[in-house]
Order: structure tokens, then C-alpha cells, then sequence
């Protein structure tokens, strides 16, 4: 940066500066609270100054790509990817909030005026965004004009309420035609809960996610009537719930093959150092031994237990990095693919995005003879590997022995990542901007 631009950069670093030594000059409550609320209105501020910036940046991207020759369609390609690594998000996250103030700069200005001035919160901002989604230009600046007025003083969720109510009332059609495209989103998903729990959620057209739950809860009422099992209404709907998907017995009967990473001797001794389950993170050692027992239980009668199959890791003992891991496997996807999968964690090596690994990378191009092994290799998201390709864009790895990654986007800003340490060591580097 240079010039006016890192000046205000300069000033920005300033005001944050001053913000941390806030809490040693307010003494009173009084002053406190009037703290807390300048403070809120000061966010809302900052995220509308950050819309702003992205929109520029975006259209100055933009503008030159034309000049490079690019098709329109090509011309935002990477743009996401800078903004999340400059503002440490994902890629896709980057691309909702640059769609999100593309709507707010360029559609709803009287939002973004309230925005600007801290009158309503980016959580308000968002609904009003979300719910206008679908409508033209100009039915979009017809709602924010009857919204303008009213959407200070509530809170998020009556602001929610009142952005949808008149959506629906500019365009009826276009609210029915948006809710049957919404039922082509139906998905499943899944992610990490506290205390080596996991949360599978469904999105579901309405009548479908009722009729699920209520034949749940009828089968576990049914349980229970007949004198039940010592289990809860919630425990016997959970346990129902995975053993119709699954096909099992039981719910503890589920067979799966789990990259268990953990050191010699937490699985051996009573070290309590954390193991780590790929896709899905650190788990208690005792919870890890626990699981190995059932997978070695050959014994048991019991025909609902599970099957687990463990992939022994190895890890460098200098580095921490996994290095190696045992080659047998029960199916024919790749000892070498499943390293770098157990190794980067399960998630885009690229820094601040959690997507799942979707692309193994060669490092060095394997098309200017790079070398397909561990080191010349990381696991990406798919868009993590594509934008790779566009013009400007370098990975290079600048310290193979702690397999440090630096990625120099097109405007010359450096980013570095590493493997996440294995269970047993520290974690080190952390991701940064040269």
C-alpha cells in the first residue's frame, strides 16, 4: 500500500490501538454503559466502512480483468479469495459478505444509511438483505424505502419479520417461485458439538421436516409406553434416528474406518494428551482408548457392537507433522491421498478456510515436474484450487521441514499456513499477512 491508502491503513492500526486501552479510562458504570453503546453503534460503523472498501475493490478487480481481456463471467475470479484472506474468513463466507454489500451499496440504500450511522446492527442488515434476495432493483429500493423508517428501536428478528412481509407484498409471485427454488437446497449436514458430540442437521422442505420429527417422537412415545428402556424421549429419537439411516442394529453398532491421531502413549499408557479424529477434531485420550478397545474387542457376542477400523499415523518427532501412515486400508483410494487428508486435518490447507478437503495440490506443478509425494503436496477445497490457476496468484512452500505454505495473491500480500500440529506437540506459526 501506498500513497493516501496507507495512511488511512496507518490510522485504522491507530484507532485500534486506542480502543484496547478503552477499559483503564472508564470508571464509573454510567460511563461503561454509555461505552457499550457507542462501541455497538461503532461496529455497525466499521462493517458498513468494510462494505464499502469491498464494493471498490471489487469493481477495481473488476475493471482490470476487462482490460486483461477476461470474459464478464471471469472477471470477479479471486476477488472472494483476497477479501477472506485479508478479513481471516473463508473463501465463501468472503463471497457471501461481498454479495451482501454489493446488495447494500448498490440496492438498499436507506439500510445502509442506518448501517453507516450505528442506528441498526450487520445482524439486522443481514436479514434485510437475505429476505429482499430475491426481488428486481427496483422492488428492492421500493421495500427499503418502507423499511427505512421503521427498523430502528426493534430488534433483529421484527426486522426479519418486516422484510419479508413486504417482499412478499412487492412481488407475491416471485415469493412463491423463491420458496419452490429453496426446496431444490435441500441438504444434510454436519459439524463438531462440544464434549465429542456432533450435531447432523437436515434441510428440509416444511411438511418433509415435521413428518420426520413427529415419526420420531411417536416411536420413542411408543417405547416409553410399553415401559421403555431407562432411556429419555430425546435419547430413544437420537438412537432411532441413526440406526434408520444406517441400517444398524443398534446405534452403537455403526461400522466406520477412523484416522485416529493420536501419540504412543496416550493409546498405550494414561497420558492424557488429546487425540484428534479427522472430520471432527480433538477428542479426550480416554474417549480415543475407549474407541480402540471396541475395535479390538474380537471376542464380544454381542452383535451390535461396531466395527472400527483404525489407520495407524506417524508423526515426526522434531516437527510434530504427520509424515507417514500405514498403508493397509480397506478400500482403493490412496494411501498418500489420505495422508495429506490426515495430516492438513481434514480442511483447506489455504489460510482461515474450514472447507473440507476436496483437491489434493502439487505444490510445485506436477506439469514443471513437480514431484508427487508428501511434501510437494496439500489437501484444498475445490475453489481453493481453481483460483490458484488465475493470473497473479503463487503458492510456494518456503520451509519444507515444517511444510510452511506462502500463498501472494495479485496484490502482493503473502499469507502462510502449516499443517496443524499433531497431538503431543504445540501448535506453532499461525497464519499471517506479509
Amino acid at each position: 500500500m501506498v500513497g493516501g491508502m496507507g495512511a488511512v491503513a496507518d490510522e485504522v492500526a491507530v484507532m485500534v490501538s486506542r480502543l484496547a486501552e478503552l477499559s483503564a479510562i472508564v470508571e464509573d458504570d454510567a460511563a461503561r454503559i454509555d461505552v457499550l453503546a457507542g462501541l455497538e453503534r461503532l461496529k455497525a460503523a466499521a462493517a458498513a466502512a468494510q462494505y464499502e472498501v469491498m464494493v471498490q475493490f471489487a469493481e477495481s478487480q473488476r475493471a482490470a480483468r476487462r482490460g486483461m481481456g477476461f470474459a464478464e463471467r471471469h472477471a470477479l475470479r479471486g476477488v472472494p479469495e483476497q477479501i477472506g484472506l485479508a478479513t481471516k474468513t473463508s473463501p465463501s463466507a468472503a463471497a457471501r459478505q461481498l454479495g451482501q454489500a454489493r446488495a447494500l451499496a448498490c440496492h438498499l440504500p436507506g439500510t445502509f444509511a442506518l448501517l453507516r450511522t450505528g442506528e441498526i446492527s450487520e445482524f439486522a442488515a443481514t436479514f434485510v438483505v437475505n429476505e429482499t434476495s430475491h426481488l428486481d432493483p427496483e422492488q428492492r429500493r421500493q421495500v427499503d424505502a418502507r423499511l427505512a423508517g421503521e427498523i430502528t428501536g426493534i430488534g433483529p428478528r421484527r426486522v426479519q419479520g418486516l422484510a419479508r412481509r413486504y417482499a412478499i407484498e412487492a412481488d407475491p409471485a416471485a415469493a412463491v417461485a423463491r420458496a419452490s427454488r429453496a426446496r431444490k437446497d435441500r441438504r444434510v449436514g454436519v459439524r463438531p458439538a462440544p464434549d465429542t458430540m456432533a450435531v447432523i442437521s437436515a434441510l428440509l422442505p416444511c411438511e418433509q421436516g415435521v413428518a420426520a420429527y413427529a415419526a420420531l417422537r411417536r416411536h420413542a412415545d411408543g417405547v416409553i409406553a410399553t415401559g421403555g428402556d431407562g432411556r429419555s424421549r430425546d435419547q430413544i429419537m437420537a438412537d432411532t434416528l441413526v440406526e434408520r439411516l444406517t441400517g444398524q442394529a443398534t446405534a452403537d453398532a455403526v461400522s466406520a474406518e477412523i484416522g485416529l491421531v493420536m501419540t504412543d502413549t496416550s493409546l498405550l499408557g494414561d497420558d492424557n494428551e488429546a487425540a484428534e479424529l479427522p472430520g471432527y477434531g480433538p477428542i479426550p485420550a480416554d474417549t480415543a482408548r475407549d474407541i480402540t478397545r471396541r475395535a479390538g474387542d474380537r471376542h464380544s457376542d454381542d452383535v451390535g457392537r461396531a466395527r472400527v477400523f483404525l489407520r495407524r499415523l506417524f508423526t515426526d518427532p522434531a516437527t510434530g507433522i504427520i509424515a507417514d501412515c500405514d498403508p493397509k486400508r480397506r478400500r482403493f483410494d490412496g494411501t498418500l491421498a489420505r495422508l495429506l487428508t490426515y495430516r492438513d486435518g481434514g480442511t483447506c490447507r489455504d489460510p482461515y478456510c474450514d472447507a473440507p478437503i476436496r483437491h489434493f495440490d502439487h505444490i510445485h506443478p506436477y506439469s514443471h515436474d513437480g514431484v508427487t509425494r508428501p511434501g510437494n503436496g496439500r489437501g484444498t477445497c475445490a475453489r481453493g484450487n481453481y483460483v490458484k490457476q488465475q493470473p497473479g496468484w503463487t503458492i510456494r512452500l518456503v520451509d519444507p521441514f515444517r511444510h510452511i505454505v506462502e500463498t501472494t495473491t495479485p496484490t502482493g500480500h503473502r499469507y502462510q499456513s502449516r499443517p496443524p500440529p499433531a497431538p503431543g506437540h504445540r501448535v506453532g506459526a499461525q497464519p499471517r499477512a506479509a
